[in-house]
This record gives structure tokens, sequence and C-alpha cells, in this order.
């Protein structure tokens, strides 16, 4: 177990186990409340940074390079970040404190050679060497091959087709581009145009990545390794992937291919309207934004001078003047969460600032079809992420906002926001999945096979059902009468989470790290939704939480149980993870229990100038590929956790 010795402040009631004093819990609600309302934009919105990889600065650095600008300010403010984030022996990871990783790895090194750092400094032949003992560019994911594809630093014939033709198949075929998950979508389409042009940018020689391949550069190690694969699925793909290479090369196929590129850019245009690029994260925006160029746009055109713009905005620049890229802007989703934990630490749902924070949040719901249509006849009413992404609301965002709007007076009396609530149920109950779950961006999102295909491995090709939203949604159904327990729609999502919960009574987090974030969330839905707490299937998961207690009274949970089912729950304590797992505990009746006095002790004595400090990371992207760091999920949660416990065990309300 982490965390085996107590270290930092301890108080009686960590020790023994005791209550601590109500006027402390609620001094220190008081005093995250007022940090939390110092933090909101005069808009009425909140937005904490989001950091993730060195793979965003390193995107950026070779779309600099794409352009002609390999050696911009730019470029070299970013390359600080990259070059400061290298491992001590060499190459980079997925998130503090985890192993080196290979893609990653090769798009870093990538990066730094194309602004100027030398094979020899020391960071790359350490780097270098790295990379080289995990396998080489041969072993990194299509996504990376791609990006060294762009400079002829990659065959071409090698990385796995994306062929836009995929936009001629039906909806109503066995499979279609609705199949892939939204950001997979986002991110292929613009990719096949990619494919289909197959632009090499040329490079002075020293910025050559040819080192990376083992046993100098042979044709036959820069292939995609996967050809002597036993599994039948990949063999059957692979054998496509071969035949799609051959068939573009057959007579008259460059007339089909020039129809569906034309079509794949029309797809990719229309939904560059009403959102700040391409679904409004980086991958797509930055493959938008390559397509574009390929497609004979210049820099000058409105539409490519606008969507560069939006990748500047996600840019950061900290006090050393080096620059950061985030993965998205996430305004909705700190909004929501702001706004759910002052109403819990019992601000009024009528003062200024939670009058502000829902004028602005009912803007940003939707008004037009999005590909969530294509499955769902609901009319638009969903909520997204970023701060302008009309095609893809998404359910946790919605859920979020329903339960903030649906507090207080004007939940009724207003019109307006009762026709916003409306709206957004229909639409977030349209969402429910076949097996009585709900996933994030489309319905019935779950054709598993698709998994299988080439350029598949990053891991999230599908949006199925999971058991953080669909408990999210429970707690929110919560809030309106006609959703009781037993109400159909709320049967079938119960159903599901039982039997989505894993032999040793947890759940799996698929939006947060991991199983302390899933099991939290469904405890809250089951209490909320009106579920037995005594049921043993919730007593199991209970336990669950209580033998993962660290011996400091806090919960951490490593990024790395998502690759390794021995570390589920095992990890340093975060204030993060602590709350989630007091949190869980609350809603399973176990307030007065030791282990949640000992959890509140630990956070009050962690507690400074109003809010915590966490340096590990406890937000999910892809699982395996991609992790985020919410910089405000240390206050968030911390804060909910105080209120839920103050509520629970009848203290004084601030």
């Amino acid at each position: 177990m982490a965390d085996v010795s107590l270290s930092g402040p301890q108080t009686d009631s960590l020790l023994l186990g005791t209550a601590p004093a109500p006027a402390r819990v609620d001094a220190s609600i008081v005093a995250a409340r007022d940090w939390l309302l110092s933090k909101q934009e005069p808009a009425g919105y909140w937005c904490g940074e989001l950091e993730g990889d060195t793979t965003l600065e390193s995107y950026v650095i070779l779309l600099e390079a794409f352009f002609g600008r390999r050696e911009s300010p730019k470029a070299r403010d970013l390359a600080r970040v990259v070059r400061d984030e290298v491992l001590p022996a060499g190459g980079w990871s997925q998130y503090p404190s985890g192993p080196p990783d290979l893609s990653v790895s090769c798009l870093s090194y990538f990066a730094l050679k194309l602004v100027g750092d030398s094979a020899d400094a020391p960071h790359m032949r350490r780097s270098r060497q790295v990379i080289l003992a995990l396998g080489g560019i041969a072993g990194a994911n299509t996504y990376t091959k791609y990006h060294l594809a762009f400079f002829g630093e990659f065959p071409w014939a090698d990385v796995p087709a994306i062929p836009p033709e995929l936009l001629f198949l039906p909806r109503t075929a066995p499979f279609s581009i609705y199949d892939f998950s939204s950001w997979s979508r986002t991110i292929f389409i613009p990719l096949s145009i990619l494919w289909a042009k197959k632009p090499i940018v040329a490079l002075p020689p020293s910025c050559g990545v040819r080192e990376l391949y083992p046993e100098s550069s042979g044709a036959g190690n820069r292939t995609n390794g996967a050809t002597t694969t036993t599994d039948a699925w990949k063999r059957l793909f692979l054998g496509i992937d071969r035949l799609l290479k051959r068939w573009e090369r057959l007579p008259g196929a460059g007339a089909l291919r020039a129809i569906a590129v034309k079509r794949a850019a029309a797809w990719m245009i229309e939904r560059l309207d009403d959102s700040d690029g391409l679904s409004a994260i980086l991958p797509a925006m930055a493959n938008a934004v390559l397509a574009l160029r390929c497609l004979g746009y210049r820099e000058e055109d409105p539409l490519l001078a606008q969507n560069l713009a939006y990748l500047d905005g996600l840019l950061l620049r900290d006090e050393s003047g080096a620059l950061r890229m985030q993965p998205c802007l996430s305004p909705v989703w700190d909004t929501v969460l702001a706004s759910s934990a002052l109403l819990q630490a019992g601000v009024s749902p009528t003062a200024p600032a939670l009058e502000r924070a829902t004028s602005w949040l009912m803007a940003k719901q939707t008004r037009r079809s999005g590909d969530w249509s294509v499955r769902n006849a609901a009319p638009p009413g969903g909520w997204y992420f970023e701060h302008r992404n009309e095609f893809y609301p998404d359910v946790d965002d919605t859920c979020m906002a329903l339960m903030v709007l649906a507090q207080g007076p004007a939940a009724v009396a207003d019109p307006r926001r009762a026709g916003a609530i409306e709206r957004g149920l229909g639409w977030m109950m349209g969402m429910q999945n076949s097996d009585g779950g709900w996933g994030s961006f489309d319905r019935d999102n779950d054709q598993g096979w698709l998994t299988e295909v080439p350029f598949a491995d990053h891991n999230a090709m599908i949006d199925p059902s999971t058991a953080d939203i669909t408990a999210r949604v429970l707690e929110c159904l919560s809030h309106f009468p006609a959703y009781r327990r037993a109400c159909p729609e709320v049967e079938r999502a119960i159903g599901f989470l039982r039997r989505d919960q894993t032999t040793e009574g947890c759940w799996y987090g698929r939006w947060g790290v991991n199983y302390i974030y899933g099991t939290w969330q469904v405890l809250r839905g089951l209490q909320c939704s009106g579920e037995e707490m005594q049921a043993p299937y919730v007593r199991r998961a209970a336990r669950w939480l209580t033998e993962r207690q660290n011996r400091n009274g806090g919960w951490g949970e490593s990024i790395a149980s998502y690759d390794r089912p021995g570390q589920k729950g095992v990890g340093d304590s975060t204030p993060s993870q602590t709350a989630w797992a007091l949190m869980g505990l609350i809603a399973a009746g176990e307030a007065a229990s030791p282990a949640v006095r000992r959890g509140v002790a630990h956070l009050l004595d962690r507690q400074r100038a109003g809010t915590w400090e966490q340096a590990l990371w406890t937000g999910t992207g892809f699982p395996k590929v991609f992790y985020l760091n919410y910089h405000y999920y240390r206050h968030y949660f911390p804060l909910m956790a105080l209120a839920q416990y103050r509520s629970a065990v009848g203290g004084p309300r601030s």
C-alpha cells in the first residue's frame, strides 16, 4: 500500500478516527468557497488549465515545420517545455512518474530535432537509447507514424491506410464513419485527406530521425510490425489494408479518390462552423489545418487563418517564457463542476456568482443537430465541453449542467431555464444506449471489432456505455420527479451498473483515474436514485474503498492501474482521489465511519490558503494512451466532499 508512513501535520482525528470538529470543517468549506469564487471569470464561467504530455507541444512544432516555420519563435518556445520534460534516463512519459512511452518519445525527439537539437546532445543520446530499447519507430503508434510520414521520415506505403472513401459508406451499411467514436471521426477524416494527398515536407538531413530505426534504416524495420499477428481480426484488416493500397494504384481509382477527397473536405469544413476548430480538440484541429493546406488553402485564406488562430488560443505562456499547449479548453466542464461545488457548499442559487454562471451556461446549450443525431431522434439540447463546439455535445457535461440549472426557484419560475432543462433532459434521455448505460458523444457506439482495424491503436475507437457517466446521469435524474427509482430508464441503468461491476467490487473509471473514480460515481448515482445501499453489491464496493485507504488517511491511485490490474486503488494520496473515495463512502452510508473521519482530517490538514496542491494527474483522455491534469480538480472535489460530509453528519452551514 502507498503512503505507508504518516507525514505532514496530523490531528487526533486522523490518528484515532474521531470526528473532526464541525467548526473546523465549516471554516475549511468557507475558505474553499471563497477561493473558488475568486477564480470566476467576469463573464460567469471558470476555466482551469488543462495539461497533457509533450505530444501536445510536439504536434505544434511539427505543424510549424509543415508550414515552413521550423525554427520560429513559437517552435523554440514550445521546445523548451519538451526539453524540460525529458526523463533523467531519457525519453518522455505520458504522465508524471510514469515510464517512458515509445510514441510520446518518438514525437518529442523528432520535435527537438526540428528546432535544431543535435542528436549528440546528452538528453538526445539518452532518449535515443530509450526509444531503440522500446523498439524504435517501428513500434510507435499510427498517429506518430503519420506525423513522421509528413516529413519523409516514415514511408507512406507502410502507414495504415485511412481512405477517404470511408465517407461513401451509408449510415445503413454494416458500419460507417458514425460507428467510430466522435473524437476518432474528427481525427481520422482530415487524416484521410492527408493519406490521399501523401504530402512530404523536405527537411535538412540534420533534422531527420533515421537513427531511431533499429539496425540502421532498412525497409524491413519500417513496417508496422503487425504482419505476423495470429489474431484473426487483425489478419483480416491487414489484408484489407494491403488491398486498399493496391487498389489506389489501379487505373480509374484516381477519379473516385478525387470525389472521396472532395466529400471528406466538405464533411470537415461543415463541422468547422459553430466551433473553435474541428471538434475543438487539438489533434482534430491540427489535422484539419494540415488538410486545408493540402487542399490548396493559403494561410491568408479566412478559413485557414481562423483555424490557425483557434490553435493559438490553446497556448499558455508561463513565467519563464516557455509555451505550453493545452489539448482543448474546458470552460463548460469547469463551470458545471465549480457551480455544483458551490451549491453543495451552501451558496444560494440566486447568489450573483451562480446567476452569472447559469446565464452563461444556458448560452452554451446546443441549438443545431450534430453527429449524435444519426442515432438520437431527440431535438438538440446538450452541452459541450469547450467554449464553442455545436456539433459535439456530450452526456457528461449535459447531466452536470442540468443538475446546476435544476436548483433554485428559477428552475420552475423562469420559462427560459425551464425550457433549457426540458430540452436538455430530452436530448440526454435520447442518448441512453440499448444496454441501459450511457456513453459520451454517441448512442450505441459499441462495435468492438472496430478496435482491431490497423489505425485504431489509440485505444479509443468506440464510445460505449461507461459506469462513471451512467452513474452521473442517475445522480442528475434524481433532481427530476419524473425519474424515480421505478422509472424504466433508471431500472435499465442500474442493471447496466450491476453487470459492469468488477469481481473485486469496484467499477472502472473511463474519464477519471481510475477505479476510485468509477466506484465513487456509481455509489453516488445509486444512492441518489434510491437504490438499497445495504445491497450486497453496494457493500462490496464500500469495503473495496475502505480497504484502499492509505496510512495517512487519504486515497490515491496511479495511472498505472490502466495497464496493471494489480494497481487498482493503489497510489500516493491526492486531494481529488481522496475526495472521490470520501463521497463514495458517504453515499454508501459510511459518513460516521473511522475511514471517512480520517479522510476528512486528511483534507483539512492539507488545505493551504483555501485550496489544495496536487502534483499527480487524475484525469483521463484515452486510457493507456493520453492522460490529463485538470488543474482545478484538486479544488472542486475536496470542496464537494467536505460539503457532503457536513450535510451527512448534520454540521453547521456557512
